[in-house]
């Protein structure tokens, strides 16, 4: 006698099995739910900042470009971390080494809304000390590089400008080239890079006193007379000026390239009674704070 199969039986405390439902037609218009991820969704990373100085090694000449033509290659924080990046750690390979900028202007002096961005956050100048440390780590670096250093300038060279590209051994400029330190004018001492004592040792401290204290602009003439520029072309023969001049240094022998270099900044450095560039970053970050306080104490909010 065949028995029909039972249903299993299961105890009242055991999970009973769900009655079966089939979906609804698609053509009702449902569809089953689509299941969800239970993980969280992966973080996009922050782009990363825009850079401001490109490098290009061609032969054995570095070509150093600031290249933020938009702010006229004002000198930032992160503009000094990418210079220190390329011209700290000098390639034995490389003889000469040319810093130049985008743009209709070499560059404009430092990024004024940076440093006072910069005394909100610290009123006491913290950050301009470190700015003004890293702008004379950046010059410095230029100077004793054992490379030869050309600078090619075009439009205003203002402030940092000025001190980067006095910095440099070798200075071609176009007939635009304009020179202008107006400091003194927006409340700032002359304090970037050691600009003053290789301004008074490359030039001529009556001749500088003048420029300083009336901030007035120097053009390309003038800079050739006053050896800030050792050269002046057109502009669009910039370039070949350069070019001219790193062609045979980059034939000479490398320890006797390096030897002169070293001997040149040596007997340069000696003319100095005292190095009162190594000042630079408190002068200024002082000269800020004061000015910063006196100001929003007044009620009149921060200097401008």
């Amino acid at each position: 006698m065949n028995v029909p199969p039972q249903a299993p039986q299961y105890p009242p405390y055991a999970m009973q099995p769900p009655p079966y439902v089939p979906y609804p037609s698609a053509s009702a218009g449902w569809y089953p739910p689509v299941p969800q991820s239970s993980s969280a969704p992966e973080p996009v990373p922050a782009p990363a900042p825009a850079r401001t100085v490109r490098s290009e090694l061609r032969g054995a000449v570095l070509h150093v470009e600031l290249d933020s033509p938009e702010t006229g290659n004002a000198v930032t924080m992160a503009m000094l971390d990418e210079l220190l990046a390329v011209l700290a750690v000098p390639d034995p390979a490389v003889r000469v080494i040319v810093l130049s900028a985008a743009g209709r202007d070499f560059c404009l002096g430092g990024d004024r809304d940076e440093l006072l961005a910069g005394l909100d956050e610290d009123p006491t100048g913290g950050r301009i000390r470190a700015y003004g440390d890293k702008a004379r780590r950046v010059c410095d670096a230029l100077v004793n590089s054992p490379a030869v250093t050309v600078a090619r300038v075009q439009g205003r060279a203002t402030g940092a400008g000025f001190a980067l590209a006095l910095a440099c051994d070798l200075r071609a400029g176009a007939d635009n080239a304009v020179f202008r330190l107006p400091e003194l004018a927006l409340g700032l001492p002359v304090a970037w890079g050691g600009l003053l004592p290789r301004l008074l040792h490359e030039v001529g401290a009556a001749r500088v006193r003048e420029i300083i204290l009336t901030g007035r602009p120097v053009g390309a003439a003038e800079a050739r007379e006053l050896a800030i520029l050792q050269r002046v072309v057109p502009e669009q023969e910039l370039d070949e000026a350069v070019a001219e001049w790193a062609r045979p240094i980059t034939r000479r022998p490398e320890a006797a390239l390096r030897v002169t270099k070293t001997l040149l900044a040596s007997h340069a450095s000696a003319t100095r009674m005292a190095d009162a560039s190594m000042l630079d970053a408190e002068l200024m970050a002082s000269v800020l704070a004061a000015a910063h306080y006196t100001h929003t104490a007044a009620g009149r909010g921060p200097a401008s």
